[in-house]
């Protein structure tokens, strides 16, 4: 008897949970590790938002919840589109889920048939190709390069649908990239997307962490047809710094939201009770942390961009969003003599003492990801580090 479903079978694990666990081993065992893999601020959640988890114990909100979420907080997220997008929604068209993955997991499965395709651009955040694989469907990746700032043109995605294209994903701003989509280059997507009849994906969790004076502009916010056929994922975990409290949501279709929310009637219950009285803090409480968090994340990038930009056969944009670097690094691996990226990350990791992200668990072989959510002064070592090693083993 097979033990596991074949459905599984094809599954690669998260590059990004393995690092971090190697490094984490690392770190215990008494080697001074500095961890640039993280996908999360290193802030505590605000304590306005802790109390009223508090709080919300006191008073025995410990039960049940229906599937969907708290309709209190299905409103929140509702005066947060109004507030932030000017986006219009109704309680039936939100689903409030356990972290904004699993809301695209339940995404997938529910508007996924096998064989159904989904355009994937790369860089790509690593679990999108594993859930569309899960629910049946087939990734159809499309390259964004540097020249392109890691942005995908609406041409290269008329070019990647087929009879079987049901949907594209829109990560912006980007994991890994940083990289923000312009109200006009949304703009051309959505006219596609609209003209070949697919739905829009878009993932909008690092939305609050932009820089440089950039503004996120969601594509649900280009044209009510655009709006129509886009659904919105987002959540708390990096605008308030809630990784571990697990809730995001959906927006969009009224059909698709029931749909997911019966599903998860079948699989979750509801999204954790504490979480949720948490999450409606975070959206109906005081903001001033989010900005002071977004302020300190530009200045890290601000200090460590140029510092990275010297290292040797390290060729780095400078991000626009999120709190990631992602340097190619093919010269580098070429003159220190490694063949491929996951090589050269472990070698980071066992010589240097840095631990990085491999581009590999992105589709993109030859660049490493740097999360620059950690003090600056650890970040700094760790550029030393890496400039240390390379210089070192640099073969002239």
């Amino acid at each position: 008897m097979r033990a596991l479903a074949s459905r599984v079978s094809t599954l690669s694990p998260s590059t990004t949970l393995a690092i971090t666990a190697k490094a984490k081993e690392m770190k215990e065992s008494g080697i001074d590790i500095i961890g640039l893999g993280a996908g999360e601020p290193d802030y505590n959640t605000p304590d306005n938002i802790l109390q009223a988890a508090y709080q919300s114990m006191l008073e025995g909100k410990t039960k049940y919840t229906p599937s969907g979420g708290l309709p209190a907080l299905k409103d929140a997220v509702i005066e947060k589109f109004k507030r932030d997008q000017n986006l219009t929604y109704a309680r039936n068209e939100i689903m409030i889920g356990i972290g904004a993955k699993h809301v695209l997991f339940t995404l997938f499965q529910v508007i996924l048939d096998p064989g159904d395709e989904v355009i994937i651009p790369t860089p790509y955040w690593v679990s999108y190709p594993e859930q569309v694989k899960l629910a049946g469907g087939v990734p159809v990746h499309i390259e964004a390069t540097a020249a392109t700032h890691f942005k995908v043109t609406a041409e290269q995605i008329a070019n990647a649908v087929t009879s079987k294209t049901k949907a594209i994903i829109i990560n912006s701003p980007g994991n890994p990239t940083g990289m923000i989509y312009s109200k006009e280059e949304l703009q051309t997507i959505a006219d596609v997307c609209l003209e070949k009849d697919i739905w829009i994906i878009s993932d909008e969790i690092y939305e609050k962490l932009v820089y440089a004076e950039q503004q996120h502009f969601s594509i649900a916010e280009v044209s009510e047809d655009a709006k129509q056929r886009t659904l919105v994922i987002n959540g708390v975990s990096k605008s308030h710094s809630m990784t571990g409290w697990r809730i995001g949501y959906v927006a969009g279709d009224q059909e698709v939201v029931n749909a997911m929310t019966d599903l998860a009637s079948h699989s979750t219950s509801n999204p954790t009770t504490t979480s949720q009285y948490a999450a409606l803090e975070a959206y109906n409480g005081k903001q001033d942390t989010v900005e002071v968090m977004r302020k300190d994340f530009e200045s890290r990038l601000d200090r460590i961009y140029p510092q990275i930009s010297k290292i040797p056969g390290f060729n780095v944009i400078k991000p626009q969003g999120a709190f990631y670097l992602l340097p190619d690094v093919s010269e580098a691996m070429e003159k220190t003599g490694y063949d491929n990226v996951d090589d050269f990350a472990e070698a980071l990791l066992l010589k240097a003492n840095v631990a990085v992200i491999p581009g590999s668990g992105f589709g993109s072989n030859n660049t490493i990801r740097l999360s620059y959510a950690t003090s600056i002064d650890l970040l700094e070592e760790a550029v030393r580090r890496i400039h240390a090693f390379v210089e070192e083993n640099w073969v002239k």
